[in-house]
């Protein structure tokens, strides 16, 4: 009886959040006419957009991020309170202004163009996330999602962004990372570099066809796998748009396909699919379930314009599902 009653681990206690991300939320303004100078006015930041899904999923979700004291600011601020995502933790700077971007759409797909540098986000560190009181939001949930993008806006942001994930795997959450790989942002060798070492500390690697293939120097799907978990990611799930995805873990892989939809507008996709993903497997799918799950969601949030805008509710997922 001695010998097993010093077996038995104490129980860590419950964790507050199924789901908290890091990053850079944006303002959006989004061409809905081609060659027209239309824009609708969203919001956007890859990882803002997958704590909105992962809330409207269900999840109980935290955001930590910095913004201006400016009014796109306070247009995020009223966003994430309408979305029900707790953002009592993130950090307001009297010094730097809210992120902008535009999208514009073309025979090419949509393309990007930003009005970031030296954004209140950028001045992400490591101190202002404890300052902050953002280690303790890491260390309530039950997963913290991060980015390619919330690594490459600036040095500290990195910095943070590898802050945070030590923090997680110190407090036994479980870190999802997407690729999300955007050159414009930093030189490919620095986001080898970066990424490389992030995708060692993840316990989920969401990367997509397109940001990874840089990154591996490998085109091979199964080849892209094996790079991935030879990094270290127990679990992958490589994103390969109207294909659907392919799920990896145990040494098995397994195919979701994809739906065939009208898609209007791409942008947010991948943030749509992360952001359902975690929430289910907060709420007790299998990675398999899950993801097909998301693969739904982000095929319903590609008919509509915005990163926001569009992203599902569960009763619509689960109606393309049927």
């Amino acid at each position: 009886m001695t010998a097993l009653a010093r077996s038995v681990q104490p129980e860590l206690p419950p964790k507050r959040f199924d789901v908290v991300a890091l990053g850079e939320a944006m303002v959006e303004f989004n061409q809905t006419r081609a060659q027209e100078p239309h824009y609708l006015q969203g919001f956007g930041g890859d990882t803002s957009n997958a704590i909105i899904a992962a809330a409207r999923a269900g999840a109980n979700t935290a955001y930590l991020t910095r913004i201006g004291h400016d009014t796109w600011g306070e247009a995020l601020q009223g966003l994430w309170h309408r979305e029900n995502v707790d953002s009592s933790a993130i950090d307001v700077d009297g010094d730097a202004p809210t992120a902008v971007y535009f999208v514009t759409h073309g025979p090419q797909g949509h393309a990007f163009s930003y009005l970031r540098a030296g954004s209140a986000a950028s001045h992400l560190s490591p101190q202002s996330l404890a300052d902050s009181g953002a280690k303790a939001y890491i260390q309530q949930a039950r997963w913290l999602h991060v980015s390619g993008i919330s690594m490459a806006i600036s040095t500290s942001a990195c910095d943070a962004v590898f802050a945070a994930m030590q923090w997680a795997r110190q407090a036994g959450t479980r870190v999802s990372l997407d690729a999300n790989l955007r050159l414009k942002l930093w030189p490919l060798a620095r986001a080898r570099a970066c990424l490389q070492q992030a995708v060692s500390m993840c316990d989920l690697f969401l990367p997509s066809l397109e940001d990874v293939q840089p990154l591996c120097g490998q085109t091979d799907p199964q080849a892209i796998l094996d790079w991935s978990h030879q990094l270290g990611a127990s679990q992958v799930v490589l994103k390969r748009g109207a294909l659907g995805a392919t799920i990896s873990e145990n040494g098995l892989q397994h195919e979701v396909s994809g739906h065939a939809v009208n898609c209007v507008d791409a942008t947010g996709a991948g943030d749509c699919f992360a952001g359902n993903l975690l929430a289910r497997l907060a709420q007790g799918d299998d990675l398999a379930q899950g993801v097909r799950y998301a693969n739904a969601a982000a095929a319903l949030a590609v008919q509509g314009f915005g990163a926001v805008a569009p992203l599902p509710r569960p009763d619509e997922v689960m109606a393309l599902l049927a």
